[in-house]
């Protein structure tokens, strides 16, 4: 479909073992919007983010289609003039920046090898570019360790920002952020999206940063895709066990608020040895015998609103 912007159709991704990191993800974003990927760490979510941008060696299979070319079917120099319509944030601003080169190198050395703008506008440039991510134009001269978390996320920013792209991967991109200064940093994505007609892959533990930006969700277990709807939807009723397990842990603002919270017992298992059938069922308080034994089928429970769990069989 024209409208969306990025297909991802059964990826997966295994490493020696074999620990199968991305076993079969399917999902798929409108240009303009925010999708966001949850769940426990080691669940798969950064590979996946890093795979659909070609960062992370081969695939193992399936397809990405960004805007309707398969990225893995692109030889060097066709991945090479995409490069700058994908672009990724990192979780970590400061280990991401050189510490070598000053911000407006950091900002426009990209932008120069990929010859964007003519050399004589370049400083200008980035002097814009570093104005609309909240930083000064003397700024340019400093390097990162001269900078709070905060700013050095809006380098990153900036850094991606320059280079136009139509897509962006942000990989927690507050987590390690003061919570007054994340607000800041989603708002700024926000304000650039409206502007730019931006789209997002939206990487995040922090449930409640995912209901205020993202428009579709992503419920990420063992390298599987458990439950996928609108975000209304999925706050309003998450199906999944899983799902339900992460929201109860979300902390609400009310002092004499009693919640219902749901425990999981046990830690989660290795990719290198997923449990048979549903690899969620050691730690499920519905397991059923079927669980067991057979893989749950990606099924729409509801209108638009995707789950991956035996409690929910096929209508007949």
């Amino acid at each position: 479909m024209e409208d969306n912007i990025l297909e991802v159709r059964e990826l997966r991704k295994y490493y020696p073992g074999p620990v199968k990191a991305v076993d079969g993800v399917s999902f798929s974003i409108r240009r303009g919007t925010t999708m966001g990927l949850v769940g426990e760490s080691g669940c798969g979510k950064t590979t996946t983010g890093r795979m659909i941008l070609r960062l992370g060696g081969e695939k193992t299979g399936g397809e990405v289609i960004f805007n309707g070319q398969d990225v893995y079917a692109l030889s060097k120099r066709q991945l090479r003039s995409l490069r700058p319509k994908m672009q990724i944030i990192f979780q970590d601003p400061f280990s991401s920046l050189s510490p070598r080169l000053p911000v407006g190198e950091i900002i426009a050395e990209a932008v120069r090898e990929h010859k964007l703008v003519p050399k004589k506008e370049l400083s200008s440039y980035v002097d814009n570019v570093m104005e609309r991510c909240g930083l000064q134009s003397f700024h340019k001269n400093r390097y990162p360790h001269e900078f709070s978390g905060g700013q050095r996320q809006r380098i990153g920013i900036a850094r991606a920002l320059a280079l136009r792209p139509e897509f962006i991967v942000c990989d927690e991109p507050v987590s390690a952020l003061d919570v007054s200064v994340q607000a800041q940093i989603v708002n700024l994505l926000k304000e650039l999206q409206r502007q730019d007609g931006l789209t997002y892959l939206f990487i995040s533990h922090d449930l409640s940063v995912v209901e205020h930006i993202c428009d579709t969700v992503g419920v990420m277990y063992l390298g599987n895709l458990v439950e996928y709807a609108s975000t209304d939807k999925l706050f309003a009723k998450p199906l999944h066990p899983y799902t339900r397990a992460l929201f109860s842990a979300i902390p609400v603002p009310d002092p004499d608020h009693q919640p219902d919270r749901q425990v999981l017992e046990g830690s989660i298992p290795s990719p290198a040895d997923p449990p048979s059938g549903c690899k969620f069922h050691p730690r499920c308080p519905h397991a059923m015998d079927i669980c067991k034994v057979e893989f749950p089928i990606w099924r729409e429970a509801e209108p638009g609103h995707f789950c991956a769990c035996h409690l929910y069989p096929e209508k007949e």
